[in-house]
């Protein structure tokens, strides 16, 4: 699969900097692209100065991809613009981004060097993996919103999907309608509560009893929409206040992960539940497109922010 897209790309004469709506077969999966960057600079040498190591490493990138290495590279934001990615070395578990915002719908590509500087390993993940790993929350409640009215009961509010997604629904995935009756089953039940500071671990616990509803393979790996084949984002309130992280749900952006939708084609599943003494219960489903989002919830904006940003890196991350 790699080496095809790769020759395919060849083979088009188009360069990083050419969009590809009209080829979406030459944009490469996210998974798919680390295992090609890993097979490609894993024992490259980059003991360079930095802008000589900048455009070496650039040059090889584009190599692997099958893209014509340019004379010079633009500064763009991001540097790959057709693939949709920034590449970083990392040499310690500090990652550094200069005068930009971390943006959700793009990818980063995460490279490890050791003490000679050489490529150990390559991690490629989407910005909303990165704004989790941000220990300020700074860059977490970019966009936050809650409901116009209180929520006494459950609630369609899309009752169809987008045009987009409603032509381009395919494989497992349900109509919005059909999700809404298979996640309302589990209003009344209760999840495991781990503590009231374990918002994380709460919300991984919902999100698996989702994917055992839908019977749909659960993994909490950070990725936006949390159900990819279902195109579906979960949240778990206990309190009014709903933190969307980096996401604008009727955003147009491109999902990283998902490329061919965009955020307002994503399904927002919000379950407000009660704290009891067996866990959390879900008493409510609000189920909604993003492009239906704020018909029924109410946005609030923080502040944005446009500096160097340090994120550390946890330890395993490049496992």
């Amino acid at each position: 699969m790699a080496s095809k897209v790769a020759k395919a790309i060849s083979a088009s004469g188009l360069t990083i900097y050419d969009p590809l709506e009209t080829r979406p077969e030459l944009y490469i999966d996210t998974r798919v692209l680390e295992r090609v960057l890993n097979r490609a600079l894993v024992g490259l040498d980059l003991n360079y100065p930095i802008r000589t190591r900048s455009k070496v490493l650039k040059s090889s990138v584009c190599q692997a991809l099958g893209y014509p290495v340019p004379k010079s590279f633009r500064k763009t934001q991001p540097r790959f613009p057709a693939q949709n990615f920034d590449t970083y070395v990392q040499k310690s578990n500090n990652l550094q981004i200069w005068n930009e915002e971390v943006a959700s719908s793009r990818r980063y590509v995460l490279i490890r060097v050791n003490d000679d500087h050489v490529v150990t390993r390559v991690k490629v993940v989407t910005g909303d993996v990165i704004a989790k790993l941000d220990p300020t929350g700074t860059l977490t409640t970019k966009y936050q919103a809650r409901s116009r009215d209180p929520v006494t009961e459950s609630r369609l509010v899309s009752r169809a999907d987008t045009a987009h997604v409603a032509k381009t629904r395919r494989g497992p995935m349900l109509p919005i309608r059909e999700l809404y009756t298979y996640l309302h089953t589990l209003v009344g039940s209760t999840i495991a509560n781990p503590g009231i500071d374990q918002e994380r671990n709460r919300g991984a616990a919902l999100h698996e009893a989702i994917c055992r509803c839908l019977r749909t393979s659960w993994s909490d790996c950070g990725q936006f929409p949390d159900v990819p084949d279902q195109l579906l984002e979960i949240k778990l309130q206990t309190a009014s206040t709903i933190d969307l992280g980096l996401v604008c749900p009727d955003g147009t952006d491109r999902i990283a992960s998902v490329p061919s939708f965009s955020h307002c084609d994503v399904r927002y599943a919000v379950f407000y539940g009660t704290t009891v003494p067996a866990g959390v219960r879900l008493d409510h489903l609000i189920l909604t497109t993003g492009a239906a989002f704020f018909t029924f919830f109410r946005r609030f904006e923080g502040n944005v922010r446009n500096a160097k940003l340090q994120i550390p890196l946890p330890a395993g991350f490049f496992d």
